[in-house]
């Protein structure tokens, strides 16, 4: 989305980076849906596939929710897992996130919590540090990231997560479960990144579609937990992608978790003179 993301504050509930800023998840690693969609019976093929399909429209029907979301990446030997957490307005597609990097691989500096918000077309993010003042913000536009900011924030946007399974190609239930104390159905399947750009909602089509170019593979193998009304109760993704022309595929799990929809989600975007517009130090 070209230009800034609206000034506004909105409340839910009720109607990170590659580039200049450097890659949050690599940086850590480095030390530097229709209501009732799933109350039939457990299903497989064509009826699975339209099941999770359908599950960002159901986030949409709920309005709001509280998320947790953890990124595990493992690559020289080392494996690291960025947490995060906070709440979403899926109506208007803003978040707001406290993410929580691992210590130094040294174990001895503890890293403060960067707070993000997501917005269509944009992330902002404090705390950024990279020489970045305490009071200010950071701002990215998703569309330049070569993986639609669904790993380089730290954490996956969660509706952008629910939009991924609309290019769902395959899906088979597994059994039912429980997630949170919520009786769930478990489906397993594969989803395609640049199906899912196409059938996404018009915020989500050029993040999704920078990601499918970006990624080692445009494949996503999923698993996703559906609540009775169709709704997301966990979802985890294995996304690959290459850090550098000559590099191996690194692996990343993304896993995100949904509780208390309805909650009233207040966002509030920064102003202009809140963003930081000088240069980010490389970490």
């Amino acid at each position: 989305m070209a230009g800034r993301a609206p000034r506004r504050r909105w409340t839910g509930g009720r109607a990170v980076a590659l580039g200049a800023a450097g890659c949050l998840a690599l940086g850590a690693l480095a030390g530097c849906g229709s209501s009732g969609a799933a109350t039939g019976g457990p299903t497989g093929g064509p009826a699975a596939v339209t099941l999770v399909r359908e599950a960002a429209d159901a986030l949409v029907a709920a309005g709001s929710s509280k998320a947790r979301t953890s990124l595990e990446m493992a690559t020289g030997g080392t494996r690291v897992t960025i947490r995060g957490e906070g709440v979403y307005d899926y109506r208007n597609r803003l978040g707001r996130l406290k993410v929580l990097l691992p210590p130094d691989p040294a174990g001895q500096t503890v890293r403060r919590p960067i707070t993000e918000l997501l917005a269509p077309g944009a992330l902002y993010m404090k705390n950024r540090g990279a020489g970045v003042p305490a009071d200010k913000w950071v701002r990215l536009d998703t569309g330049t990231l070569t993986d639609g900011n669904l790993v380089t924030g730290g954490a996956t946007d969660p509706f952008t997560a629910a939009e991924v399974l609309r290019g769902t190609r395959s899906a088979a239930f597994v059994g039912r479960t429980e997630v949170a104390g919520t009786k769930v159905r478990h489906y397993r399947g594969t989803a395609d990144l640049g199906q899912a750009a196409r059938a996404a909602s018009e915020a989500n089509r050029v993040t999704l579609g920078a990601a499918a170019k970006g990624f080692a593979t445009a494949r996503v193998p999923f698993d996703v937990y559906l609540d009775d009304e169709g709704r997301i109760r966990k979802l985890r993704h294995r996304f690959s992608f290459v850090n550098g022309p000559r590099a191996a595929p690194v692996g990343v799990a993304s896993t995100t978790l949904l509780y208390d929809f309805g909650v009233p989600a207040d966002v509030r975007l920064p102003e202009d003179g809140d963003i930081y517009a000088g240069r980010i130090a490389e970490e």
